[in-house]
């Protein structure tokens, strides 16, 4: 089997790497494609940070980091060969040097992030090479080590080398050794996972007529991934949380069996394996997960939370958005004034909660910030840092209110919200007074066509659609082919006036009427809905250093991306956020410990018992004092007290 290796130390090394340099990133190879599909979902933000690549080869890697605009960028590798592919990617302000581990040409405490990939087989003296890399990372930095793994390769007896030439000096050792080897430098473990082969490595080896090799390797740990980070050996280390026994989701396919260690408000440490690789799991509060999925949270890119009490409103069809406003004043008066007798503080409240229930960790706010909605006790993470208009309609001064935005802050306007002639023009309105740029987000974008999609990505704007409420409002959604070719594209549940439901069910009309794919949809509530909201903790990823916003399913057949494309409220058991138990079924609410249990408060939604933390029942009760017993409903939901 063929894989990537760096800093050979024997003519026939260098001999292969020069052969293979050439066409080393044509060739179709399941292991790199499984290395890559993983890290992509680990590695944190560098944003700033100062970057080395040791073994950069012909800098596949290096192109990736770039994109995420560090402070400096620099790759080694000892093939001469290697290095010129890498030169030819013309990558901008990256520095490449040849050199050979395990010294390192490198100034002492300069790098924040250190990626190792498929290199530390080819090294004998480890102990310097730990010692080296100890030097040159700043304390607190983050190191990446990746290679084949060791057990499975002996087992199969792996092979490394480009055609009929074989790498000499392979030195297999153990994680556990490897671990010791680098905690006897200052490196503490964040995160171990070990990879098998999947469906996307499956059609590798069979285009290249390796069947054989898939059924010998399939279900054995492929590769190793691990996370480690230079610490003050005095440091205490301590966990608030640890959940163990679930199966954490990395990505639309990835998953990781490990326990998942919470710090304050952060993942500390998803370490899988014997308990000497997971030591660090061993402090703080536990919770079994035995039998549940723990996903990341998500993120709701488009509410308005204040309406999360009020039923659909409106008697559709309407040619755009400023239609219904107008009807709904007109003819819904009643029910409008009467909901809105119900105080805003307690509104705002029920909207995080209807996020809750979903699972939604983060939800993006169209309207002025509250300031209860910056409170740490409210049930979810709201987005505070952003600019805003309602509407070419309702503005009072588009141009004023993106000046006053911040350069890395999105721009929040409702926009083609409809599909008459009026809606059809709105983008270019917005071109025409400089309003679409790349910190410009449209919000529903119902009535655009290919050319002002074209425009959009021109300019690095964003999308983010909510397809039940142009449904429900236009009797018509956004066109999958149109979806396809935006590049930056977020989903929405916008609020119960018109939307079929929460995020989840949003997620689910979209799979249904935008035919989009499960891969496309789960990046629609996780990572793309981050960069479009310029989030900056972790958001969406479940990753050693993201902030702790998880939840829990039971675990079914499945993709992630699947099982979450087929999840409604009732599914969501458990939800973290920012390292502190929010939600909690009957279920789980018993396998919590009681330091955990005092702060939750039951509510019964549709017949259900969830424990959520919060003073639900005075809430209820101040809804329930304006619309009466038994007819608040939360995003359509009947909610309840607890029956004594």
């Amino acid at each position: 089997m063929n894989a990537v290796a760096e800093f050979p130390n024997s003519t026939r090394n260098a001999d292969a790497f020069a052969a293979w340099a050439e066409v080393y990133d044509e060739q179709p190879n399941p292991v790199l494609a499984l290395e890559e599909r993983y890290l992509m979902r680990l590695l944190p933000n560098i944003h700033n940070k100062h970057v080395l690549d040791i073994g950069c080869g012909t800098g596949r890697w290096l192109h990736r980091l770039a994109a995420g605009q560090p402070a400096s960028l620099h790759g080694l590798d000892n093939s001469p060969e290697m290095l010129r592919v890498a030169a030819r990617r013309q990558l901008q302000d990256v520095r490449l040097t040849r050199a050979e581990l395990p010294v390192l040409p490198v100034a002492t405490d300069s790098a924040d992030l250190v990626l190792c990939s498929f290199v530390l087989s080819y090294v004998e003296d480890i102990a310097l090479c730990a010692s080296e890399l100890a030097r040159i990372m700043r304390d607190g930095g983050d190191l990446f080590l990746s290679d084949m793994h060791p057990e499975t390769g002996a087992s199969l007896g792996w092979k490394r080398g480009y055609r009929n030439i074989h790498f000499a000096k392979i030195i297999q050792r153990s994680l556990d050794e490897l671990l010791d080897i680098f905690s006897q430098h200052g490196f503490e473990v964040v995160m171990c996972v070990e990879p098998q082969f999947g469906d996307i490595e499956r059609d590798l080896f069979l285009i290249t007529g390796k069947q054989a090799e898939w059924d010998r390797a399939v279900g054995m740990p492929a590769i190793y991934l691990l996370h480690l980070r230079l610490v003050n050996q005095h440091q205490a280390v301590s966990n608030d949380i640890c959940l163990h026994g679930a199966h954490c989701v990395l990505g639309p396919d990835e998953l990781a069996q490990a326990p998942v260690s919470i710090k304050g408000n952060v993942v500390s440490s998803i370490v899988s394996g014997p308990s000497s690789r997971s030591s660090q799991t061993a402090n703080g509060l536990g919770i079994n997960l035995s039998e549940y999925l723990l996903f990341p949270g998500f993120i709701n890119a488009h509410d308005h939370l204040e309406f999360a009490l009020f039923p659909r409103l409106g008697s559709p069809p309407y040619g755009n958005a400023t239609e219904w406003a107008a009807d709904i004043q007109a003819n819904e008066a009643t029910t409008i004034a009467l909901h809105k007798q119900v105080p805003k503080d307690v509104r705002l409240w029920w909207g995080g909660v209807r996020n809750l229930l979903c699972g939604a960790t983060t939800v993006c706010h169209h309207n002025p910030l509250d300031p209860g909605l910056r409170d740490e006790c409210f049930p979810v993470h709201v987005v505070a840092q952003y600019g805003w208009e309602h509407s070419l309609d309702f503005a009072n001064d588009i141009t004023g209110a993106l000046q006053r935005t911040h350069p890395d802050e999105p721009f929040l306007i409702h926009a083609c919200e409809g599909i008459d002639e009026q809606t059809s023009k709105e983008l270019r309105a917005l071109d025409a007074i400089h309003a679409i740029e790349q910190r410009t987000v449209l919000i529903h974008g119902l009535n655009l066509d290919r050319r002002d999609i074209a425009l959009i990505n021109e300019r690095g704007a964003s999308l983010i659609i909510c397809p039940s409420s142009n449904h429900f409002l236009f009797g018509k959604t956004h066109m999958r082919d149109h979806l396809l070719t935006i590049k930056r594209l977020a989903l929405g549940s916008d609020s119960p006036l018109t939307s079929t439901g929460n995020l989840l069910d949003e997620l689910r009309f979209a799979k249904s009427a935008c035919c989009l794919h499960p891969k496309k949809l789960y990046t629609l509530i996780t990572g793309s809905a981050a960069d479009i909201l310029r989030l900056r903790c972790g958001e969406g990823t479940l990753r050693p250093g993201s902030i702790a916003d998880l939840v829990a399913v039971l675990n079914r057949p499945g993709t992630p991306a699947e099982i979450l494309t087929e999840l409604s409220w009732r599914d969501i058991e458990l939800v973290i956020v920012g390292g502190r138990v929010h939600l909690a079924s009957a279920h789980i609410m018993n396998r919590l410990p009681e330091e955990i249990r005092c702060s939750l408060n039951p509510l019964v939604i549709e017949g259900e018992l969830r424990w959520l933390r919060g003073p639900v029942s005075t809430m209820l009760r101040s809804a329930e004092d304006i619309l009466g017993k038994g007819n608040v409903r939360l995003g359509g939901l009947g909610i309840s007290a607890v029956e004594a």
